[in-house]
């Protein structure tokens, strides 16, 4: 699914000069779960970015699910995370004026998929996450745990290949991000190909494979 060879991020501020992803050569197969550790600053969230194709490598080459995205444009890059990745972020980034069912059906706008189909599937992905009776709920009307359940919908709506999930317990309660790490694991089961970015070495330990990040070098841990 993930293959980069060499992998460089290089941010330039005048004469300063920061490498944040420093050689990272990655494969992460079909249907495995990666959980990405390190402390803040470490690089983790940078090389999360260009993973999900929100932004290029400075060097080095990405291929993501056979199709090398090295070099693509802004645009087509854009038809690649459509296409293919579905994001879960530690702070939800549900628009909030914006009911439950008409938040997961976003991507779907975005694809020109007709109002009353992308509704439909919007529902149908809120039931799989259980929340089918909040469907018409605005997010201030939702705990952390069910906002973050709508985001995981909202993911997976398209059917992506790969979920790329960026702290997304961390801004819950330990009851609330056990549930969503469970049902990430359920969905990793089902076939989903997970990777995690976590500085939470508990939930890390849950996950099928850990690499640590640590001055933007990125290390399996056994």
């Amino acid at each position: 699914m993930i293959e980069t060879r060499g992998l460089e991020k290089v941010y330039r501020s005048g004469q300063n000069v920061v490498r944040a992803v420093r050689g990272v050569s990655l494969e992460v197969a079909d249907g495995d779960f990666l959980a990405i550790i390190g402390p803040s600053g470490s690089g983790k969230s940078t090389l999360m970015n260009v993973l999900g194709c929100l932004d290029t490598a400075s060097s080095g080459e990405y291929l993501l699910d056979g199709q090398n995205v090295t070099g693509l444009t802004r645009d087509g890059l854009a038809r690649v995370r459509n296409r293919k990745i579905g994001f879960v972020f530690q702070n939800f980034n549900l628009l909030p004026h914006l009911s439950a069912v008409e938040n997961v059906a976003l991507p779907l706008m975005y694809m020109g998929v007709p109002l009353k189909e992308r509704l439909e599937r919007a529902e149908q992905a809120l039931d799989r996450v259980g929340l089918y009776q909040r469907r018409g709920h605005l997010p201030a009307q939702m705990s952390g745990g069910q906002q973050q359940r709508v985001a995981i919908a909202r993911a997976l709506i398209t059917d992506p290949p790969l979920l790329l999930a960026d702290e997304p317990t961390g801004n819950l309660d330990s009851f609330s991000g056990g549930e969503i790490l469970r049902y990430m694991l359920r969905l990793n089961e089902r076939g989903s190909t997970v990777v995690l970015i976590t500085h939470d070495d508990g939930v890390a330990k849950r996950c099928a494979r850990r690499a640590e990040m640590r001055d933007g070098l990125l290390r399996p841990v056994k």
